[in-house]
């Protein structure tokens, strides 16, 4: 269940765009732009993700029409991984383990979808500034970059297409400067029809596979029981839910954090004697750094792409105050 929650924290709202060909001055209405294009456009593409030696490829069809948004994702290199996303529900499907993961829409998205709507208060973490013009997927691109303002968040590198401000390039950065993750895409087609076909899932489940419930229910942030004893700069809390963990095994409290552009996942389950204490503290995978702790009879689980001192601050700093 714990690759489940995983899987749901990473797997995570239309803000008002300009009109396509205007070419803003400010970096914060680049921004705005990028937030936008990613999810008002239709589009086609081919784009390859890098973190260290790890290079994967996807191809991604994204449809908006009178009754909605669609969206399908599809892994091409390893084990066969699809996402199937529309106004409703996301489906993330596993082929080889013939696993369907059913969850709400919202939450952090995929490529180029990597801009949230509530990018307004990101001055407060990062200089912002606009950056020459480069040639990306035989288009051109305005750079924009975010540079941290502490140690508690990566900076990041973003590469927009001049005219439609649709998102074509990617690279979060570390403090010595060296790219964490790349996302680029290598053919792209922007504005014009998207057929149905390229929105079909691949993939058609059968009685065999088995599906996972993982939508959960809002919780006023108030009532969790749970409270930071210290705010983490430049980190607000989004929102609260509550997932399923499965028989017998209760509930789990998902929170998440966000600056704007970063964001983290902090889960809170039941903890029983399964030898998850092996397990305990800080760990990463790919460019997702993670920190476990056990408080009273509650496993915290926080996970993100920030720097691993925001996880363990943010893990540390969670306090049960009672119900």
């Amino acid at each position: 269940m714990r690759r489940v929650l995983a899987v749901v924290g990473l797997c995570a709202a239309l803000a008002q765009g300009q009109a396509w060909g205007e070419t803003p001055t400010d970096p914060l209405a680049w921004l705005g732009r990028i937030a936008s294009a990613s999810q008002r456009l239709n589009y086609v593409g081919t784009f390859i993700y890098q973190s260290g030696k790890h290079v994967e490829t996807s191809r991604i069809a994204h449809r908006v029409d009178a009754s909605g948004e669609y969206e399908r994702l599809e892994v091409l290199d390893g084990s066969p991984r699809e996402v199937i996303r529309n106004s409703g529900e996301v489906r993330c499907v596993l082929p080889d383990q013939k696993t369907v993961i059913i969850d709400q829409p919202g939450g952090r998205r995929a490529f180029p979808a990597r801009v949230p709507a509530s990018f307004s208060n990101l001055g407060e973490s990062y200089r912002i500034r606009k950056a020459d013009i480069h040639r990306i997927a035989g288009l051109e691109a305005q750079a924009i970059i975010l540079e941290p303002k502490d140690d508690l968040r990566y900076g990041h590198a973003l590469w927009a297409e001049l005219q439609s401000g649709l998102l074509l390039k990617s690279r979060m950065i570390d403090e010595r400067g060296e790219i964490i993750e790349q996302f680029m895409f290598s053919d792209v087609r922007i504005g014009g029809n998207v057929s149905q076909e390229l929105l079909k899932p691949r993939y058609v489940s059968t009685d065999e596979w088995r599906v996972v419930n993982a939508r959960g229910s809002d919780v006023p942030k108030a009532d969790t029981g749970w409270a930071l004893r210290t705010p983490l700069p430049g980190y607000t809390l989004l929102s609260v839910v509550k997932r399923p963990l499965g028989r017998e095994r209760g509930e789990a409290v998902q929170m998440v954090f966000s600056d704007g552009l970063a964001s983290i996942s902090l889960f809170i389950e039941p903890h029983g004697n399964d030898g998850v204490s092996a397990a305990l503290g800080a760990q990463s995978s790919g460019s997702i750094n993670i920190y476990k702790r056990v408080v009273g009879n509650h496993l915290i689980t926080v996970l993100g792409e920030v720097p691993l001192r925001a996880v363990q601050r943010l893990g540390d700093g969670m306090e049960f105050v009672g119900q």
